[in-house]
């Protein structure tokens, strides 16, 4: 409304005529129109929707529908003018005054108002769901701004509802945001609690159907009260059943030893490759061979044939081109890089963190078995997680998750635990053992520990307070290391749970 209120007088008799002319000019440059409306899905004017705009006198009567619904506004005045859009002042019944945004969605520049769009959009949904699933409680407050200082996004809205002394954070999640959306509300709740002085005795969780399964899985972890939706491409919302979590975990793979050095040409190769310096093979996969320098892969051993690339792979003919690879990124990739800067060394820095630990198990737990160890033995939503695991096996059977990160992450705790709920469950029924995982040991049933590992200094600060929320079965310990660990890898910090962490100092 006080936006609003700046803008320009609604013109007088004979500007509607300009206004038309305006808009029409607009929309015949546009390579992909849109229009927005604050609070109401986009209307996508190339494509499914109609329109017209008609002067009325003082107005401009601009009308749009598609197979769902119709809009209707008077527009009195242009608000804003630029190549990428266009912002029209208009009147809503009842005399209420508002915006319409005309867009390219073509351009880049029109990005940040078809995202402040969808925001908006969001949060108008999250009123109205609220208002139907909690219809005896009352909204407090609601909002999409970022507050950097808690960690609190815009991409999810949230908001308070309080019955009485009960008080409930809500968040809202679209697609690309549902992976965070747990993380926000537990922050949500946090601050809600530190600032008003007062429990905040539950979570409600709105995400996008088809998004829900890990949230599920997770909130049985987690020491707070909760409520899921789910809603769909209508924004019609509907609860989810949380009791039946165990069903959303999948199978675990049968373990299959990659071949030896009698079992092909490619198999030959994979063995001779292992003899250069720095090549580091893997196990990566049933029946698979991973060849890597400081954890980043070269080649790849996969259904009897080798395929080597960094980027583009292909499919080796002969083991001169591979070694001739290896040797090239053996080069760059180094702590004594003669580049820096070089796209070689500063890719995936989990993986080669991952590979520092992998070799040196005893920086995090001196009771660890050097081997055998296994990554991604359990399916986790989305490949793109950002963080690199690895399951290994303590002297005593019980099975420890590490989850890798080496640079800041709101989401790894949750993400971690993620993993480990896939572990717990396979670990509880006996699941490893009759797969093929650790032959010749015995895997313990209880839950497994959990470790989260990354550099001392790269530790979100928002990491204590998710770990707050953790139910005591699940163990976890963050390990950091000093920012010499490419060279000389030692752990600085301890810290259980969500206790304060414990520097070592020492050199």
């Amino acid at each position: 409304m006080g936006a609003v209120a700046n803008l320009r007088k609604a013109p007088r008799a004979g500007s509607a005529a300009n206004l038309r002319a305006e808009v029409e000019r607009f929309l015949a440059a546009c390579h992909d129109p849109v229009l927005l409306e604050p609070g109401e899905a986009p209307f996508e004017l190339s494509r499914s929707a109609g329109w017209s705009c008609t002067s009325r006198g003082s107005f401009l009567l601009f009308e749009v529908w598609d197979e769902n619904r119709s809009l209707a506004r008077r527009v009195t005045a242009l608000a804003e003018r630029c190549a990428a859009r266009l912002t029209l002042a208009v009147e809503r019944f009842g005399g209420r005054t508002g915006t319409l945004i005309l867009a390219d969605r073509a351009r880049p520049e029109s990005a940040p108002a078809l995202l402040r769009g969808s925001r908006t959009r969001l949060m108008e949904m999250l009123r109205r769901w609220l208002a139907r699933q909690f219809p005896h409680w009352q909204l407090r407050e609601i909002s999409a701004g970022m507050d950097l200082e808690h960690s609190l996004s815009p991409a999810c809205p949230r908001a308070l509802v309080t019955l009485g002394r009960k008080r409930c954070a809500a968040v809202a999640a679209s697609e690309q945001h549902a992976s965070h959306a747990l993380s926000q509300a537990l922050l949500w709740a946090a601050h809600l609690r530190q600032r008003d002085g007062e429990d905040v005795h539950s979570v409600a969780l709105f995400l996008p159907a088809g998004s829900e399964s890990s949230a599920a899985l997770r909130l049985r972890w987690l020491n707070v009260e909760s409520r899921l939706f789910t809603w769909d491409q209508h924004g019609v919302e509907a609860p989810v059943d949380q009791a039946d979590s165990g069903n959303r975990i999948q199978d675990l793979a049968p373990w299959i030893d990659p071949p030896t050095a009698a079992d092909g040409p490619a198999a030959q190769w994979v063995h001779e490759l292992r003899l250069e310096e720095g090549v580091e093979a893997v196990p990566a996969a049933p029946g698979e061979w991973s060849l890597r320098i400081h954890g980043l892969e070269f080649a790849r051993y996969c259904g009897g044939e080798l395929f080597y690339g960094i980027g583009e792979r292909r499919r080796a003919s002969s083991i001169d081109p591979v070694r001739a690879l290896a040797r090239e990124l053996a080069r760059w990739r180094s702590p004594d890089s003669p580049d820096p800067r070089h796209p070689w060394r500063l890719a995936r820095p989990e993986a080669w963190l991952e590979s520092v630990l992998r070799r040196r198990l005893d920086l995090i737990d001196p009771l660890l078995l050097p081997g055998p160890v296994y990554s991604q033995v359990a399916a986790v939503e989305g490949a793109g997680r950002g963080i690199l695991d690895l399951v290994a096996l303590r002297r005593d059977g019980r099975l420890t998750v590490i989850e890798i990160k080496a640079t800041a992450d709101l989401d790894l705790p949750l993400q971690a635990l993620d993993y480990w709920v896939r572990v717990a469950h396979h670990a509880a029924r006996g699941g490893f053992s009759p797969r093929g995982y650790f032959r010749g040991f015995a895997v313990d049933p209880r839950p497994p520990r959990l470790v989260l590992a990354a550099p001392a200094l790269e530790f979100h600060p928002a990491t204590e307070t998710l770990l707050g929320f953790f139910r005591p079965e699940v163990e976890v310990e963050r390990v950091g290391l000093g920012v010499e660990w490419h060279l000389r890898p030692r752990v600085v910090l301890r810290a259980r749970g969500a206790a304060r962490p414990e520097w070592d100092d020492s050199p």
